[in-house]
């Protein structure tokens, strides 16, 4: 068996201008892992920037590293004590964030951070999903507790993982508001949320009224002047910044929540479910070889790119 693959590897710091595409090894099959040959891989613009990109658990430098950390593929092998998937199986999921990630043909992946893919998806689709479905799950449902006839407001709306939470809120019987620039209003609108914010005409808190839940996938002032839309004992959950170190976190009739989301096999499965209910659908907004890596990291960081970007591995 050929030891090597080809693979999207930084070996100094920086921007997707370090990113290479170059012959790696493939990777070494642990305890409790999957091999994936992964035929899509999905990734966050910023995880360049994110210190567990650079460093393994214990804090040490573990360059070359590999990025993109949201997978589609089919399960090659299996370490010792792997379970819930088998040999063969298309699967899906996100891999943990202080080892390489899927964007080679082979990854090593901790099994139960995997489940099976919705067969209606393509792998390209499925990729679009891990990520941004479970950091949705988890802010809406995990941190927010939204239940139904509760109203939220997302912020970023049109994003990659804005619009799983407009359908996951939806389908939970919630009434939604998104916020985001002009080239948004069309996507979100399109998921049936009840109203749309162009954050460069409008200022939300000058039409919204108080709402249950805010979802911030923005931060900097937006997350600052959110507070103002809380319904007493409402949630301002957010995975860009610590809502808490707001001053207007003092305040005691609502509450603040950081979060990084994590991999669960028995949320991969809920989000497969909805997808095949029709309840859920990703929006892949460009598909590019995984050759072109770096353009597809720099296009996506320049912004205008509706839902996800994926990187098309084996397209057989």
């Amino acid at each position: 068996m050929n030891q090597s693959m080809w693979a999207l590897r930084l070996h100094e710091r920086g921007g997707p201008e370090r990113l290479a595409y170059e012959q790696a090894p493939r990777p070494y099959l642990g305890t409790g892992d999957a091999l994936v040959r992964v035929h899509a891989a999905s990734f966050t613009p910023t995880e360049l920037t994110w210190e567990p990109t650079w460093v393994d658990h214990a804090g040490h430098d573990r360059r070359p590293v590999i990025p993109a950390h949201e997978v589609s593929g089919v399960v090659e092998a299996l370490g010792y004590g792997a379970i819930g998937v088998a040999v063969g199986e298309a699967v899906y999921g996100l891999t943990d964030w202080h080892r390489d990630g899927a964007a080679a043909e082979y990854v090593a992946v901790e099994a139960r951070n995997l489940a099976s893919k919705p067969p209606s998806l393509s792998h390209v689709e499925a990729a679009a999903v891990p990520l941004a479905g479970l950091t949705a799950w988890q802010a809406l449902f995990d941190h927010g507790g939204l239940v139904a006839g509760q109203e939220v407001l997302i912020h970023g709306a049109g994003g990659g993982v804005g619009v799983f939470a407009i359908q996951l809120a939806r389908g939970a019987g919630a009434e939604v508001i998104g916020t985001g620039r002009a080239w948004a209003r069309e996507v979100v609108g399109a998921l049936d949320a009840a109203r749309f914010i162009d954050v460069e005409s409008e200022r939300f808190e000058d039409v919204v009224g108080r709402v249950d839940l805010v979802f911030d996938l923005v931060g900097g002032e937006a997350r600052e002047r959110s507070w103002s839309v809380l319904k007493p004992g409402g949630v301002l959950v957010s995975v860009v910044e610590d809502p808490n170190e707001s001053a207007q976190a003092r305040r005691i009739d609502a509450r603040g929540i950081f979060f990084v989301v994590e991999a669960y096999r028995g949320e991969l499965v809920e989000l497969a479910k909805r997808v095949e209910a029709g309840q859920l659908q990703p929006i892949v907004g460009e598909v590019l070889p995984l050759a072109r890596g770096h353009d597809a990291f720099h296009r996506k960081h320049a912004g205008g790119i509706r839902g996800k970007a994926v990187l098309q591995v084996d397209d057989t």
